[in-house]
């Protein structure tokens, strides 16, 4: 019997050659096919996409000859691709699903299988217990046509997404105006996918983009993991001050996840973020419809659904949640604490690339530096609004540890936290403590990591440290 594979909040995750190998690439590719077949779509077009990690490519031509094996039709992208053209690709190609090799914000060390259904989006998560059930235990069911010969017979053609995916972009925005503002923009695509794109958008105008980390890089140096947030956005906002830019953008090692940094040094977190892009649709645009958003992103989405009368519904955590929720309801927005963002009109997945772009388009519309959107959203919702995390990772070496700290987890009914008073408790992903000042404390076990995240927001800046450490002291486990 070969490893038990399980799908976590946004796909299948490993170590690559400890339990991410060929074989067990191929074993999941099979489960996808037969999930596919099961659902009558044999003979239809695939897309099969990859990141700049160590051996994806390689990686993606496995799951394509596994799918040419089954019967399909499979699109191969011609080089590493960012998640969202390879998401936009789908659609537009009028494919039945995708296969993106990526670990999106993991540590160099691993490497990823997620898959998408026919809009583009992560699949729901009864459907990926199905995909999850489908997957052989060993190689002798697993059918492939190998990659020469499916290329000669038709069944895998490469193909390019990118310029479809462009002209889907300057059907969103308008970026005629944003290459005429004087603006100077440090863009880190964190060695990723994202590289080349805000030049490829954008260059040829007045605006000037000044480029770090894009070459490919799979050991991400100069940051912990290709992930938007401190410290590994620290090298970007220190580049920021030394060219003088205006403002900062960071994508993701896969660009479906964007970070913002103000034109002073000082990182924008990713709830500040998911506020500002809500307000730039309502107040800036003056467009109307759903913010759907994960338990553990902002209160300041609440505030704002308030002031502009439109419904704001609360999901698990991951766009697995997310994306059936927005397409259900039509949502003008989507997004998650991650800084994963995705727009109507758009396809219904995270779009590092796009959100960077709205937040230009909105320090242009409202003549601000990103300091003053951060000020101008605060004033909007009425308060000034805190956030920080902390990740406790779980030792491999203590079997029944993370067992042990759900239970305690579960049990847990603190009266206050830091000296606020506990409103109410929602277990619906994890357990969110919600606070009297509005603010909350949730503590959540990782879906694809051996990691329980303690989270926070609030509007008492001094409460942030206290909140978390009630955080940690409830999960019982030790810093580090």
């Amino acid at each position: 019997m070969m490893d038990v594979i399980r799908f976590g909040t946004d796909g299948w995750r490993g170590k690559i050659a400890e339990d991410y190998t060929f074989d067990n690439v191929r074993r999941c590719a099979q489960g996808f096919a037969e999930f596919l077949l099961a659902g009558g779509l044999g003979g239809r077009k695939v897309v099969v996409g990859h990141d700049r990690r160590f051996d994806s490519e390689h990686f993606a031509a496995a799951s394509a000859e596994v799918l040419a094996g089954n019967g399909f039709s499979v699109l191969l992208t011609d080089g590493p691709s960012p998640t969202p053209t390879i998401s936009f690709a789908i659609g537009h190609e009028q494919a039945c699903g995708g296969i993106n090799i990526t670990a999106s914000h993991n540590p160099g060390t691993d490497n990823g299988f997620k898959v998408r259904d026919s809009n583009g989006a992560a699949i729901a998560p009864d459907k990926l217990k199905q995909i999850e059930a489908a997957i052989p235990a060993d190689l002798a069911k697993v059918r492939h046509t190998p990659f020469a010969r499916a290329l000669e017979q038709g069944s895998i053609r490469t193909f390019d997404p990118a310029p479809a995916y462009a002209e889907q972009i300057r059907r969103m925005l308008d970026l005629d105006a944003l290459k005429r503002a004087p603006l100077k923009v440090l863009f880190d695509p964190m060695w990723g996918n994202g590289a080349g794109w805000l030049d490829r958008l954008l260059g040829g105008g007045r605006i000037e983009i000044v480029e770090i980390h894009s070459e490919r890089n799979p050991l991400f140096p100069e940051m912990l993991r290709p992930e938007p947030i401190r410290p590994n956005v620290d090298a970007g906002l220190r580049a920021t001050v030394e060219h003088k830019a205006d403002g900062l953008i960071i994508t993701d090692g896969d660009a479906d996840r964007v970070g913002f940094g103000d034109e002073k040094g000082n990182f924008i977190n990713q709830l500040q973020v998911y506020g500002l892009l809500a307000l730039y649709m309502l107040e800036v645009r003056k467009l109307r419809g759903a913010i759907v958003k994960t338990l553990s992103t902002t209160s300041m989405l609440d505030k704002l659904g308030e002031k502009y009368n439109v419904p704001v519904h609360s999901t698990g955590v991951g766009f697995k949640y997310v994306a059936p929720k927005m397409i259900e309801t039509d949502a003008l927005i989507g997004g998650e604490e991650s800084g994963g963002f995705a727009f109507r009109g758009h396809v219904p997945e995270r779009d590092g690339i796009l959100a960077g772009l709205f937040l230009l388009d909105m320090m242009v519309r409202l003549e601000r530096k990103p300091s003053e959107l951060v000020k101008y959203l605060y004033r909007q919702v009425g308060a000034e609004y805190f956030y920080d995390r902390i990740d406790l990772r779980l030792d491999p070496d203590q079997p029944g540890q993370r067992e042990a700290a759900f239970a305690r987890v579960t049990a847990a009914r603190p009266e206050s936290i830091a000296g606020l008073k506990v409103t109410a408790r929602d277990d619906t992903d994890g357990f969110k403590f919600c606070m009297e000042d509005g603010g909350w404390l949730l503590v959540r076990f990782s879906g694809t990591e051996p990691i329980i995240r303690v989270y926070c927001e609030t509007t008492h800046g001094d409460k942030v440290r206290a909140i978390l450490e009630d955080g940690v002291r409830i999960a019982g486990l030790p810093r580090g």
